[in-house]
């Protein structure tokens, strides 16, 4: 159901978009796991796949940022696309990463590739989505 609008109402006091509010989220976690992982890595053997998985967790966590402010002032067709590729993706891809490095094994064979596939997928619909980006 779509929330009502009036006429006089503006921008600043529209319904707040729940794809705002889980891209929030979703940046506040990437970018704290990435500083932890960050910070960890100075001091981990391990530290080039720590390095690695905190340099994609705080790469997208502005992009969470970007991702759900556009989704408060713009419709676009597949934004709720490019999130969960994204998300899907970032989860795979470091949590392959933090396996190896906490359990000393792969979360499943192929499970950084997958990920990473999915990220670059959400990068491509995100590209795909400027075909039908519509006003709210």
């Amino acid at each position: 159901m779509k929330p009502m609008r009036y006429e006089n109402q503006s921008d600043a006091e529209a319904p707040t978009s729940g794809l705002l509010r889980i891209c929030l989220v979703l940046s506040g976690l990437s970018g704290a796991l990435g500083v932890i992982s960050l910070a960890l890595s100075a001091h981990a053997a391990a530290s080039a796949l720590l390095e690695t998985a905190a340099q994609m967790l705080l790469l997208h966590a502005p992009v969470y940022l970007g991702l759900g402010i556009l989704a408060q002032v713009r419709k676009v067709l597949f934004l709720p696309v490019v999130v969960l590729l994204m998300s899907a993706g970032l989860l795979l891809f470091c949590g392959d990463m933090f396996s190896r490095i906490i359990l000393e094994q792969r979360l499943f064979s192929m499970a950084a590739p997958t990920g990473g596939m999915f990220v670059i997928l959400g990068w491509l619909v995100l590209a795909l989505s400027a075909l039908r980006v519509r006003p709210k």
